[in-house]
């Protein structure tokens, strides 16, 4: 019989917090003991997340750890990067499962906080400690993790589209580009002129066209795979959707090698993939979604992925597409709490998307 796991959410107020109560009011094995906002103490869940009416009369409270300490098994922790690395640190030292959502044990380079984040890490140690929250490649360290480091939106449908063909393929390592278009509520709850209506409707906004943050992560877990550096050209696009992230990957053989055929994409994407439970091929000969779209996943912890080759040039162009705030954050927290708690992982989430929207 599988035990209750008493949950909490800090940081419940945001865009990602209330997908996290979204899914975990209906996990079947989750209690949610608290869920915390600084802001928002005191008020009802359902105020803030209103798509929650009826499901839960849950009330906000201000952040008291060691009430947090007695009432929960796995703390999420839902804030922005540089305000988890205290939190992070002292539920851990409780005895405490935390699955950070933010960039703060993404990296295990400490160093790398300075050239990407602008700050100095607190606890190198925990860096060590920490595992990169993507199940397709560290399911097995998941198990066993105490602080899980769960990706980045864009990172997470980059990485899985392109560690295949780097692991299967003789690919120029230094020539592989990244360009990812993503929904509004990738900003965050908070608004500014940039989120404002008029400004952000019936855009394609280039808002990092290179040094992109999670260019650290993809480079960091694709370099892992190779055993050798791998050096990724990321640029970014703010469009006009609320969720979705679609990540358009160009790989370029190297000279004198081909392939030949597509088929040996098939096969690559297959050997890896058949049987994720959460990645689906999608390269259509019929119908209106014949590679990848975001609009298809809207909802659910699906990473739909696809593929062309162009013989031409010998560029594979590898296309991943995730909702950011699900498999992209939330769903892919709760699909790590499975995975740490021994139960079966798509627990509470195997959920269709709905369509059309």
């Amino acid at each position: 019989m599988i035990e209750t796991i008493r949950v909490g959410v800090i940081g419940g107020r945001g865009y990602v917090g209330g997908e996290l109560l979204r899914l975990l009011l209906l996990h079947p094995y989750v209690e949610i003991s608290c869920v915390t906002s600084r802001k928002a103490a005191g008020e009802f869940v359902y105020r803030e997340h209103p798509n929650l009416r009826k499901l839960t009369s849950l009330k906000f409270e201000d952040v008291n750890l060691s009430r947090i300490g007695d009432k929960c098994d796995v703390v999420f922790t839902a804030v922005p990067h540089g305000a988890a690395m205290d939190l992070v640190h002292e539920l851990y030292e409780m005895g405490l499962k935390v699955i950070d959502l933010s960039a703060d044990f993404r990296l295990k380079n400490p160093e790398a906080y300075k050239i990407w984040y602008g700050f100095e890490h607190k606890y190198p140690d925990l860096l060590e400690k920490s595992v990169y929250g993507l199940p397709e490649l560290h399911r097995d360290e998941i198990k066993r993790a105490k602080i899980v480091a769960n990706p980045g939106c864009m990172a997470c449908p980059s990485i899985l589209a392109l560690f295949p063909l780097v692991k299967e393929l003789d690919v120029d390592l230094f020539r592989i580009v990244v360009d990812c278009k993503e929904g509004s509520s990738a900003g965050g709850v908070e608004v500014s002129r940039s989120s404002h209506h008029p400004e952000r409707s019936n855009v394609v906004r280039p808002y990092k066209v290179t040094g992109h943050r999670h260019t650290a992560e993809i480079e960091q877990e694709l370099s892992a795979v190779m055993g050798k550096d791998v050096k990724i050209s990321m640029s970014a696009h703010a469009v006009d959707m609320v969720r979705g992230v679609l990540a358009t990957c160009h790989v370029f053989l190297r000279e004198n090698s081909t392939i030949e055929d597509e088929r040996v994409l098939w096969r690559i994407y297959r050997k890896y993939f058949s049987n994720e439970p959460f990645i689906r091929l999608v390269k259509e000969k019929k119908g209106i979604y014949r590679l990848p779209d975001p609009k298809a996943v809207v909802g659910t912890n699906f990473c739909d992925i696809g593929f062309e080759y162009e013989d031409r040039t010998r560029r594979i162009v590898a296309l991943a597409a995730v909702d950011n705030l699900v498999k992209g954050a939330a769903g892919q927290a709760i699909q790590n709490m499975n995975i740490m708690c021994g139960i079966d992982e798509t627990t509470g989430l195997m959920l269709p998307g709905l369509h059309p929207i």
